[in-house]
């Protein structure tokens, strides 16, 4: 009985000793490591370790400020055949967007930011606040997933950043995104400079810090129903004006506060079959 025993805890010492082992192996992995095997899964890592070990030298080249840069990661594992981002047939993907800044800022900027790069059809799943952050998570369907270098690009017009991407499987992607310095990456109207604005089935967005006032003037075809909405640089709501009846010209007093202005039909944009003419003047 006794050797039973004495047997059963040799057993389990050597069971717990290299669990132990396998944990501090586990550990031993950097966060470059890490990262890259959540791209990949467990079997494309394995095959194709000493590969991966050759692409990522020097492993400094792949950190930025001390952190994983995780788009050039992507960007490697894709350039060298270890990550494919296309599927052989469209599949419904979802995408989380997470952030600290202001919610309805990062909607606006993300949207513009995925529309630019060929999302145009996605539905919004989630959206959640708390005291850290802002999560927007969207479904469409694509015959690829999202490019992080692509994405990045985008991003960037606006001042804006990728710091970690998570992978929880080839059709759901999580972008944490910095928006310590965002900005819209929008037409800025000065003073006495003529602006064009051509057809479109989406409002028009621009910004409107350095003027005072603003003349438009809508072309004979169309049939023009004024809605304007001016916001402050968080895309605060400031004023909204709405016009019930056809106009030709419009002479706008630009609110002290409002950086940018959304200049739309009030029932379709259908009805602005040419362009309008923006006269900015004033300088604040």
């Amino acid at each position: 009985m006794v050797k039973i025993v004495l047997s059963f805890l040799l057993v389990f010492s050597f069971s717990f000793a290299a669990d132990e082992m396998d944990e501090v192996v586990e550990s031993n992995d950097n966060n470059l490591t890490i990262k890259i095997k959540s791209f990949l899964d467990t079997k494309v890592y394995e095959q194709n370790e000493a590969f991966v070990n050759v692409i990522f030298e020097p492993e400094s080249d792949f950190y930025q400020n001390e952190r994983v840069d995780v788009v050039k990661v992507v960007e490697t594992l894709k350039e060298n055949g270890l990550l494919n981002l296309f599927f052989k047939t469209p599949r419904e993907i979802q995408l989380n967007f997470k952030t600290s800044g202001s919610p309805l800022f990062f909607v606006k900027l993300m949207g513009d930011a995925l529309r630019n790069i060929g999302y145009y059809r996605y539905v919004t799943t989630a959206s959640n606040l708390n005291s850290s952050e802002f999560t927007w998570s969207i479904k469409l369907t694509s015959e690829y997933a999202t490019d992080p270098l692509v994405l990045q690009t985008e991003l960037n017009k606006s001042g804006s950043n990728i710091i970690n991407i998570d992978r929880t499987s080839a059709t759901e992607w999580t972008y944490i995104v910095d928006m310590g310095g965002s900005f819209l990456n929008l037409v800025e109207l000065e003073n006495k400079q003529e602006i064009k604005l051509k057809r479109s089935l989406y409002a028009h967005w621009l910004n409107v810090a350095k003027i005072e006032k603003l003349k438009i003037v809508s072309s004979r075809r169309n049939n023009w129903y004024p809605y304007i909405a001016y916001y402050d640089s968080s895309l605060h709501l400031l004023k909204v004006i709405k016009e019930d009846e056809r106009y030709s010209s419009m002479k706008l007093e630009i609110p002290k506060q409002a950086k940018y202005i959304k200049i739309s039909d009030l029932y379709s944009l259908k009805n602005v079959k040419d362009e309008l003419t923006l006269h900015p003047s004033g300088v604040r």
